[in-house]
């Protein structure tokens, strides 16, 4: 299994962040599961990819070239594919993965969480999103998802479909009775304007 980690390029200013993420990333790596994530060695990405290759893990990752400096990317990593743009990074992020999950992060993690669970409830795909909910930082956005069923802009089953873990485990256990939502609008057949 693969599973597709979105974590920011800071560490945050509290260390539970980097110790959860170092923990969860290990148990991922314990349990046998590939790790596939933004490519580079600082902040969060790096304590992750650095975690799990200290496990033992495999650790893929996807970086654009314009970003390669920046981010630094990771020098000992199982593979690392260097890619032309952000929306290839993100394409093959998406593709490589069986699940996706947040870990804290800024406007860049917010952005690729968005992208792929708007493309489950748009049907595009059935790989669960979840939320390492690390010391509650994710709480206040579950709760404006919860909002927005509320007030009539989500389903019951799409508020339900970003799913928060607390650690590999939880989120094993999630991949095993996850059941994705029906798609917002069903596949219709394509009808021909003269046939009907």
């Amino acid at each position: 299994m693969r599973v597709t980690v979105y974590a920011g390029s800071s560490p945050g200013n509290r260390p539970v962040f980097a110790q959860e993420a170092a923990r969860f990333a290990a148990e991922l790596a314990q349990a046998g599961a590939e790790i596939v994530y933004g490519g580079g060695s600082v902040g969060l990405m790096g304590t992750i990819a650095d975690a799990a290759l200290a496990h033992g893990g495999k650790v893929i990752g996807i970086i654009p070239e314009s970003l390669a400096q920046a981010e630094v990317a990771h020098p000992s990593l199982t593979e690392l594919h260097v890619v032309e743009t952000m929306h290839e990074r993100k394409e093959l992020m998406a593709r490589l993965g069986d699940c996706f999950v947040a870990v804290p992060g800024g406007v860049g993690t917010l952005e690729e969480l968005f992208e792929v669970w708007a493309a489950l409830i748009l049907g595009h795909h059935s790989k669960p999103v979840m939320l390492l909910n690390t010391d509650n930082y994710w709480s206040r956005l579950l709760s404006l998802v919860v909002r927005t069923g509320h007030y009539g802009f989500m389903s019951e089953e799409e508020v339900t479909s970003l799913l928060p873990v607390t650690d590999a485990a939880d989120l094993l256990a999630t991949m095993a009775s996850w059941s994705p939502p029906p798609p917002r609008w069903p596949a219709r057949p394509v009808t021909n304007a003269l046939t009907g």
